[in-house]
């Protein structure tokens, strides 16, 4: 994954009570030549001033912490000082709500702390922690106020080899498909997608085509995810299913360790989960997803693609918009990272670049179009 270069070093604060998790993440971060740690701080009041006094690019965040917890802080952050956070904490594993809570009020991402074997576990998320204190530093930070108005972040390979959707599914090349009266839509996200993607579906009415998403999350967190998501909607979201039916006023979500696609027997579309290879270094692939819908469904679908960052999607976006689906992208002003949409303009598959409160209103023209 490419991460631009900074004119300047990434400063850093790391905010955690644990004197040694401070200790192993000054030494994580400041091995890479692009950070500089400037601060730690053992509580959120410590925080305070010394964001005040160093100002850090990013600030790691803890969310169990003694005086004040890291999710008042954060929220106390993003209204009065809105900058980077990344959320690191046991809670994050265990607690998927808080962690999608914080990524609601404005975290950028999250990286979950191990519970035993500190030492040896915490080196093992070292190109992890690395890699999105590096995306967060040139995120688009929203005040949380902004988040305040819409209510009722990925799997990673470090550097395995980067493989295409050709390993699960080769390219079709035959792109002859009947036009049907039964449409699907199929959204990609990654970085920022969690709540990009609540924005998209609580604007959407309860009778929309089947929708398939792909989220770059762990397996941990996409069933949380699911059921929050159902709670903030007018659809049912499901936590897919293998074999499960694509229903109109439905919404299927990848599990968080498996490529989510679609299969179409008959006239019905049904979901089909994959174990194989990580794709573009995730699983699950957005790509992957992308490809089935051209095989499943051609220009029956409408394709769109939301913040985060990397390139995955953007090639099955391409393949999308040469059998004549219509593609949606969110717009760079709107994105936390728009790496993944701007990767699929650069590709040049997309028909529509819309801010991210526009999206929804531009999916239900085309289903109308489309009928």
């Amino acid at each position: 994954m490419s991460i631009p270069q900074m004119a300047k070093n990434i400063k850093v604060l790391i905010v955690d009570d644990s004197a040694l998790i401070r200790k192993i993440l000054t030494e994580i971060l400041n091995s890479d030549p692009m950070i500089d740690v400037v601060g730690t701080a053992e509580d959120p009041l410590f925080a305070r001033d010394k964001i005040k006094a160093l100002k850090p690019d990013v600030v790691t965040l803890d969310i169990e912490m003694p005086r004040m917890d890291g999710i008042t802080f954060l929220r106390n952050l993003m209204r009065l000082r809105p900058m980077p956070v990344v959320m690191i904490s046991t809670l994050t594993e265990s607690g998927a709500n808080v962690t999608l809570q914080a990524l609601e009020i404005g975290a950028v991402d999250f990286v979950p702390k191990p519970k035993v074997d500190v030492i040896d576990e915490l080196e093992k998320y070292r190109d992890e922690i690395i890699e999105k204190v590096k995306i967060a530093a040139i995120a688009n930070v929203r005040p949380y106020s902004e988040y305040q108005g819409v209510k009722n972040k990925a799997t990673y390979a470090g550097v395995d080899k980067k493989h295409s959707a050709d390993v699960i599914l080769n390219k079709k090349t035959d792109s002859t498909h009947l036009k049907s009266t039964e449409k699907i839509i199929a959204l990609g996200a990654s970085t920022g997608g969690t709540e990009a993607i609540k924005e998209v579906l609580m604007k959407l009415p309860y009778d929309i085509p089947g929708m398939l998403i792909t989220q770059h999350i762990p397996a941990a967190f996409s069933e949380p995810f699911s059921k929050r998501m159902n709670e903030n909607c007018a659809a049912t979201v499901h936590h897919a299913a293998d074999g499960q039916q694509i229903l109109p006023g439905n919404v299927y979500i990848a599990p968080g360790n498996q490529h989510l696609m679609v299969e179409k027997s008959g006239t019905r579309y049904y979901c089909k989960l994959n174990d194989g290879p990580l794709v573009n270094r995730h699983k699950p692939s957005v790509d992957v997803l992308f490809r089935s819908v051209v095989h499943a469904a051609g220009p029956n679908a409408i394709g769109v693609i939301l913040t985060g960052m990397g390139d995955d999607g953007a090639k099955g976006m391409k393949e999308m918009h040469d059998v004549g689906s219509p593609c949606i992208a969110q717009d760079e002003n709107s994105s936390v990272v728009w790496g993944m949409p701007g990767a699929a303009v650069k590709e040049g598959g997309v028909d529509h670049v819309l801010p991210l409160d526009k999206i929804s209103e531009k999916l239900v023209e085309l289903i109308r179009k489309m009928q």
